[in-house]
């Protein structure tokens, strides 16, 4: 009884998989774009920041080129200013903060040929233990969460551009 059990549900699981792949079905990429934004121009506030950067390398790694001038035939992306605000969460019973609770908030704007414009505006947040007796460590993980919600916005900025 447990063979045939086994049989069936592998005769199953291959019925499954040759009707998945007769339809065409396969995952979307996320960093499928459509046509009109494999060429963009990319331009922000502060073209120095670190999501400014990484924003570049991941569009180019989602093989986007990257237009150095403005034209009126190719969309463009520009990045307003990103902003990181921490919230006091909890205290030591000396006071001192133990807890703080990130939020970085990203705008932006995409302009397609058309002229039709869409901004969007997100937040990330993230949960930051501090502790005064290992400050110089602290200071290092806070660097890499900001590191770390930097590279999140890029890629959400990224796949929402493949959802407009």
């Amino acid at each position: 009884m447990r063979n045939v059990l086994w049989q069936s549900s592998k005769l199953a699981f291959v019925l499954v998989c040759l009707l998945l792949t007769s339809c065409g079905f396969h995952l979307k990429q996320a960093s499928y774009l459509p046509d009109d934004l494999k060429v963009l121009t990319l331009s922000a506030d502060d073209a120095r920041s670190e999501l400014y950067e990484q924003l570049k390398s991941d569009l180019i790694r989602a093989q986007v080129t990257l237009n150095p001038t403005r034209a009126k035939q190719v969309s463009e992306l520009h990045l307003f200013k990103d902003s990181l605000e921490r919230q006091t969460l909890s205290l030591f019973k000396n006071g001192q903060v133990a807890q703080y609770e990130l939020a970085y908030k990203v705008s932006y704007r995409v302009t397609r040929p058309s002229g039709k414009a869409v901004e969007q505006t997100f937040e990330l947040y993230r949960n930051y233990q501090d502790d005064p007796d290992n400050a110089l460590a602290k200071a290092k993980e806070l660097e890499l969460i900001v590191s770390e919600l930097r590279r999140q916005a890029s890629e959400r900025i990224i796949r929402e551009l493949s959802q407009i």
